[in-house]
Protein backbone atom coordinates (compact mmCIF):
# COMPACT_ATOMS: atom_id res chain seq x y z
CA UNK A 1 0.00 0.00 0.00
CA UNK A 2 2.92 2.32 0.72
CA UNK A 3 4.19 1.91 -2.84
CA UNK A 4 0.83 2.91 -4.33
CA UNK A 5 0.73 5.95 -2.05
CA UNK A 6 4.25 7.00 -3.12
CA UNK A 7 3.50 6.79 -6.84
CA UNK A 8 0.06 8.36 -6.55
CA UNK A 9 1.44 11.38 -4.69
CA UNK A 10 4.25 11.90 -7.20
CA UNK A 11 1.97 11.52 -10.23
CA UNK A 12 -0.65 13.85 -8.78
CA UNK A 13 2.09 16.37 -8.00
CA UNK A 14 3.31 16.14 -11.58
CA UNK A 15 -0.15 16.49 -13.14
CA UNK A 16 -1.20 19.34 -10.82
CA UNK A 17 2.04 21.27 -11.37
CA UNK A 18 1.81 20.75 -15.10
CA UNK A 19 -1.80 21.94 -15.18
CA UNK A 20 -1.07 25.11 -13.21
CA UNK A 21 1.98 26.01 -15.31
CA UNK A 22 0.16 25.33 -18.58
CA UNK A 23 -2.79 27.46 -17.48
CA UNK A 24 -0.42 30.31 -16.65
CA UNK A 25 1.49 30.01 -19.94
CA UNK A 26 -1.72 29.74 -21.96
CA UNK A 27 -3.11 32.84 -20.29
CA UNK A 28 0.07 34.77 -21.08
CA UNK A 29 -0.05 33.56 -24.68
CA UNK A 30 -3.76 34.37 -25.04
CA UNK A 31 -3.25 37.99 -24.01
CA UNK A 32 -0.23 38.33 -26.36
CA UNK A 33 2.24 38.83 -23.53
CA UNK A 34 4.49 36.09 -24.93
CA UNK A 35 4.95 35.08 -28.57
CA UNK A 36 4.13 31.72 -30.08
CA UNK A 37 7.77 30.58 -30.26
CA UNK A 38 8.45 31.50 -26.64
CA UNK A 39 5.18 29.84 -25.58
CA UNK A 40 6.14 26.51 -27.17
CA UNK A 41 9.69 26.67 -25.84
CA UNK A 42 8.55 27.50 -22.28
CA UNK A 43 5.93 24.78 -22.43
CA UNK A 44 8.59 22.18 -23.28
CA UNK A 45 11.10 23.47 -20.73
CA UNK A 46 8.54 23.65 -17.92
CA UNK A 47 7.24 20.16 -18.66
CA UNK A 48 10.71 18.66 -18.70
CA UNK A 49 11.58 20.57 -15.50
CA UNK A 50 8.52 19.20 -13.71
CA UNK A 51 9.30 15.72 -14.98
CA UNK A 52 12.90 16.03 -13.77
CA UNK A 53 11.77 17.20 -10.31
CA UNK A 54 9.26 14.37 -10.08
CA UNK A 55 11.98 11.91 -11.08
CA UNK A 56 14.26 13.33 -8.41
CA UNK A 57 11.49 12.99 -5.84
CA UNK A 58 10.88 9.35 -6.79
CA UNK A 59 14.62 8.68 -6.84
CA UNK A 60 15.01 9.99 -3.31
CA UNK A 61 12.29 7.63 -2.11
CA UNK A 62 13.84 4.62 -3.86
CA UNK A 63 16.04 2.18 -2.01
CA UNK A 64 18.28 1.46 -5.03
CA UNK A 65 18.34 1.75 -8.81
CA UNK A 66 16.93 5.23 -9.28
CA UNK A 67 16.98 4.81 -13.03
CA UNK A 68 14.21 2.20 -12.70
CA UNK A 69 12.05 4.75 -10.91
CA UNK A 70 12.73 7.13 -13.78
CA UNK A 71 11.79 4.48 -16.32
CA UNK A 72 8.52 3.83 -14.48
CA UNK A 73 7.72 7.55 -14.37
CA UNK A 74 8.65 8.08 -18.01
CA UNK A 75 6.67 5.06 -19.18
CA UNK A 76 3.58 6.14 -17.24
CA UNK A 77 3.84 9.66 -18.69
CA UNK A 78 4.36 8.39 -22.23
CA UNK A 79 1.38 6.02 -21.98
CA UNK A 80 -0.80 8.77 -20.55
CA UNK A 81 0.08 11.26 -23.30
CA UNK A 82 -0.16 8.63 -26.04
CA UNK A 83 -3.67 7.75 -24.90
CA UNK A 84 -4.59 11.43 -24.85
CA UNK A 85 -3.17 11.81 -28.35
CA UNK A 86 -5.16 8.86 -29.65
CA UNK A 87 -8.35 10.09 -27.94
CA UNK A 88 -8.06 13.46 -29.70
CA UNK A 89 -7.81 11.66 -33.08
CA UNK A 90 -4.32 12.92 -33.83
CA UNK A 91 -1.85 10.77 -35.70
CA UNK A 92 1.28 9.44 -34.08
CA UNK A 93 4.19 11.13 -35.83
CA UNK A 94 7.96 10.91 -35.64
CA UNK A 95 7.97 14.22 -33.76
CA UNK A 96 5.84 12.68 -30.99
CA UNK A 97 8.11 9.64 -30.78
CA UNK A 98 11.12 11.92 -30.38
CA UNK A 99 9.22 13.84 -27.71
CA UNK A 100 8.51 10.54 -25.92
CA UNK A 101 12.20 9.65 -26.01
CA UNK A 102 13.08 13.03 -24.47
CA UNK A 103 10.47 12.41 -21.75
CA UNK A 104 11.96 9.00 -20.96
CA UNK A 105 15.55 10.30 -20.84
CA UNK A 106 14.57 13.23 -18.61
CA UNK A 107 12.72 11.02 -16.14
CA UNK A 108 15.61 8.53 -16.02
CA UNK A 109 18.05 11.37 -15.30
CA UNK A 110 15.73 12.63 -12.56
CA UNK A 111 15.62 9.20 -10.93
CA UNK A 112 19.40 8.88 -11.10
CA UNK A 113 19.93 12.35 -9.63
CA UNK A 114 17.41 11.61 -6.88
CA UNK A 115 19.06 8.38 -5.76
CA UNK A 116 22.46 10.13 -5.66
CA UNK A 117 21.08 13.09 -3.68
CA UNK A 118 19.66 10.66 -1.15
CA UNK A 119 23.14 9.54 -0.16
CA UNK A 120 24.27 13.09 0.68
Amino acid sequence: MNIIKKYTFCFLYMILSLTIILLLLTTLYHFDIISSNIYHLLKLIMFLGILLLTGISLGKKATNRGYLEGIKLGTFTIVLFTLLTLLTSQDLKLKLLLYDLIILITSILGGMIGINKKKD
